[in-house]
């Protein structure tokens, strides 16, 4: 049989304890994974929830915001896998006055930078912000669009307030005060205002 082991019962009770041990350190880990799973299963139930509420209140809001800023046609937000929002993505599905329905990677330059517009003016109705600053997102428009964006602006602009980096005259013409930045010499920036209300004023006494 060998040589026989003197040390097997204290090595047996070291051995066990150690066992035990990490038998109880399995159980913890076990039980705080299959926390971690239902949780996750609850965010997923509501992340559904809310995407399909925004979603779909987005996509009522876009078909009138997009008839608005285009003068009439119509356009879809449309869920590339309904049956999987979680990881869905969104097409969207667009007809100008006087073109066909086709997908938003068809339509020209101006059109698709119209389109977005409207998506996020869509967007703000849906979940209104205090403040939104666009950064020459007009830029691709034609006269046409510039003024019926900057109007339609100006009307949402009673709900929230906007910052607009422009070089376009007709967003300009819309807007209640003017910072322009100049540089007289070279690296030194210069601000200028202009109220546009009190100019008006000041027009109609002279």
């Amino acid at each position: 049989m060998g040589t026989v082991n003197l040390g097997a019962i204290d090595e047996y009770e070291r051995v066990s304890e150690r066992y035990q041990f990490l038998l109880e350190q399995q159980a913890d880990l076990q039980e705080a994974k299959d926390t971690l799973h239902e949780v996750i299963r609850e965010m997923d139930t509501e992340m559904v929830k809310r995407f399909d509420y925004t979603f779909h209140a987005i996509k009522a809001e876009f078909e009138g915001v997009f008839s608005a800023l285009f003068g009439g046609g119509r356009a879809e937000l449309k869920l590339t896998t309904p049956d999987d929002l979680l990881n869905t993505g969104v097409d969207i599905v667009a007809q100008p006055p006087g073109k066909k329905l086709q997908n938003l990677g068809l339509l020209s330059g101006g059109e698709r930078a119209l389109t977005a517009i409207a998506l996020l003016f869509s967007i703000l109705k849906v979940r209104p912000v205090p403040f939104c600053i666009l950064d020459e997102v007009e830029a691709a428009l034609d006269e046409a669009n510039v003024q019926r964006f900057s109007k339609y602006l100006k009307k949402f602009s009673q709900e929230t307030q906007f910052i607009v980096i422009t070089h376009r005259k007709g967003t300009m013409e819309e807007a209640h005060v003017l910072y322009g930045v100049t540089m007289q010499e070279s690296g030194v920036s210069m601000l200028v205002s202009v109220r546009l209300e009190e100019t008006k004023e000041f027009v109609q006494v002279k």
